[in-house]
């Protein structure tokens, strides 16, 4: 009993780190240093007023950008490659989503601000936008959301997972909040990529984590998007501050829908 209160306490630790603030205006005012608290627990937040039916995709996402299909990411970190394998069949608009920022050259220059390995290797989480200017501390970085240039508003993407055996993904809710109690389809295994937010299930926009170890008590409440095929030796040694030198799309971009003009 002791070690599973123990485990328990831990994962409450380690999930309050994947939030980001400043993406609504609730919690634009919330410090960074308050979300890394234990009562930042995802499965207890409320789904968005716009939440939809669990089997269609929300119409007010649908200018969004999709992946129909499969597409390879490669990252280049202090000289190395990461390759991702990025999965737009069973996340087609997170998996959208972060193809077009890859495209756009968004995560090129900006860092890793958030490297969790004790008391448990965790995460290590990048893309906020704000990194992109070098003066930026380091430490402040994880507020900041991709800023689309035809509108000059955030961009935001709805929480998407597919349970198990389902024939669409479950948007706007995690899968507790659903009443789901399969598992989804694609998981937190050591070298998920999955999209870090705030409290609010369509709060994420740029900003991805990518997993350390198994970590089964992220699933269901975290949006996965894909895997890392190569170079997870590379991510194992990535440190605060490290910057991606590159992103690129290696192949599948004509999987890529591009987001409708407004």
């Amino acid at each position: 009993m002791p070690s599973r209160i123990a485990y328990w306490f831990i994962s409450c630790c380690l999930i309050s780190t994947l939030y980001l603030a400043g993406c609504t205006q609730n919690t634009a005012q919330t410090s960074a240093q308050s979300l890394d608290t234990p009562t930042d627990n995802p499965t207890t937040a409320s789904p968005t007023p716009e939440a939809v039916s669990p089997v269609a995709e929300p119409a007010q996402f649908s200018n969004l950008p999709r992946l129909n299909g499969e597409a390879t990411v490669e990252l280049v970190v202090k000289g190395s490659p990461i390759t991702i394998q990025v999965d737009g069949t069973n996340a087609p608009v997170t998996a959208g989503n972060f193809v077009d920022l890859v495209n756009r050259g968004v995560y090129n220059g900006l860092a890793f601000h958030r490297v969790v390995r004790e008391p448990q290797p965790f995460v290590v989480q990048g893309g906020d936008p704000q990194g992109k200017d070098p003066n930026f501390p380091v430490d402040r970085l994880g507020t900041g959301s991709f800023i689309e240039p035809a509108t000059s508003s955030p961009r935001y993407i709805p929480l998407e997972i597919k349970p198990s055996g389902a024939d669409q993904p479950i948007y706007s809710k995690t899968l507790e909040t659903a009443g789901i109690t399969d598992p989804p389809q694609l998981r937190h295994t050591r070298g998920a990529v999955a999209m870090a937010r705030s409290s609010l299930p369509d709060s994420a926009s740029s900003q991805f984590y990518i997993a350390l170890s198994d970590l089964s008590f992220l699933d269901g409440s975290y949006a996965v998007f894909g895997y890392v095929t190569s170079g997870m030796n590379v991510v194992e040694q990535i440190q605060q501050g490290d910057r991606i030198t590159s992103a690129r799309v290696v192949s599948g971009l004509e999987n890529l829908q591009p987001a409708r003009t407004p």
